[in-house]
């Protein structure tokens, strides 16, 4: 008679944690891998695209610094100089490591360091990203939780056709607009230019920064306000919710402990959009109000065709994008406790 036995070697048992992938069992620490390695790549790909992109223009360096008057003598000097007589491949090489190494060269144009020149514009800029995407995202999601609450009432109905509306105008006539009422013809309270003495910052002078926050903050808060509403409602309306509220769960601590939590995660992924947009957002804008940032600064250098200034703001705002979605992703996990279990 033949006797069974058990085969303790089985690897159908149950599995233990440790036993998982890295990648299982280190969810943040993978996607933190995933999203770095594609945010390599990405900088990559950018920088032989604005690369190319710059050296297939009519003429180059050496002609946009010399002009159509120099002499052939002249431009093939500066070209030697400028290191324009070799290929391209040894051109972008080089570029790249003096990218890598912290030499970015003179500006074309006036002949000051690329990051001597860059750099208050780039300060500048920030300080517009934060404080409005700050400011957009607090306004955005306090409304859009109490739309959410109020569903279907008039401050709701109010709130839904505002954002509407704000959605549909460009930023430069939410500015202008801005200029008319505050700036012009209705009152004179604020500037309606915010310029920026040279060797200063706009935080030495904080009435500037006023209407060109104003004008991006309009512009986010839609968004913010939008799906912030529709993840409250849907967390509102959840099972969980319905079960706080049958076991008399107070409706502050379901608001604030229950529903909140829930929406927060959906809401973060808009808000990283929201920051990236200002990141492109601020060309216009700056280019209205007259602001030192960058965007006026990316203008300036493509017309000049200020070409080692375009390639590194490009590759500044590249870096910008993918640091942001990176952050954006992590936060997301953060706030989602079900997603950072091994599974």
């Amino acid at each position: 008679m033949a006797i069974a036995t058990v085969d303790t070697n089985s690897s159908d048992g149950p599995v233990g944690p440790g036993s998982l992938p890295w990648h299982v069992r280190r969810p943040l620490l993978a996607l933190v891998a995933r999203r770095g390695l594609a945010g390599i790549v990405t900088l990559f790909v950018v920088s032989v695209i604005i690369f190319v992109a710059t050296e297939v223009l009519p003429g180059n360096a050496a002609y946009a610094v010399l002009g159509h008057t120099t002499s052939p003598a002249h431009l093939h000097a500066l070209e030697r100089q400028l290191g324009l007589e070799k290929g391209i491949f040894a051109q972008y090489g080089n570029w790249l490591s003096h990218l890598f190494t912290g030499h970015l060269g003179n500006s074309l144009a006036s002949g000051q360091g690329v990051w001597s020149l860059v750099e208050p514009q780039l300060v500048n800029s920030a300080q517009l990203v934060v404080i409005a995407g700050v400011i957009g995202t607090i306004i955005g999601a306090a409304v859009g939780a109490v739309a959410a609450l109020r569903k279907d009432g008039w401050f709701d109905h109010l709130t839904s056709v505002a954002a509407l509306a704000v959605t549909a105008l460009p930023e430069f006539v939410v500015a202008i607009a801005l200029i008319t009422l505050f700036a012009t013809l209705v009152t004179h309270v604020l500037p309606a230019v915010s310029i920026v003495p040279p060797g200063t910052y706009a935080w030495d002078h904080p009435i500037v920064l006023v209407l060109p926050v104003a004008t991006l903050v309009i512009v986010i808060v839609p968004y913010t306000l939008r799906m912030m509403r529709a993840s409250m409602i849907e967390a509102l309306e959840s099972d969980y919710v319905e079960m706080a509220h049958l076991k008399g769960v107070k409706s502050w601590r379901i608001v604030l402990l229950h529903a909140l939590p829930n929406a927060i995660a959906p809401t973060i992924q808009v808000i990283g959009l929201n920051f990236l947009y200002l990141a492109g957002g601020i060309v216009i804008v700056e280019n209205v109000f007259n602001y030192p940032g960058i965007g006026q600064g990316l203008i300036n250098a493509v017309s000049n065709r200020d070409i080692p200034v375009i390639q590194f703001i490009v590759i500044v705002l590249a870096a910008f994008y993918v640091l942001v979605n990176i952050v954006t992703d992590v936060i997301a996990l953060l706030a989602t406790p079900r997603r950072r279990i091994a599974r």
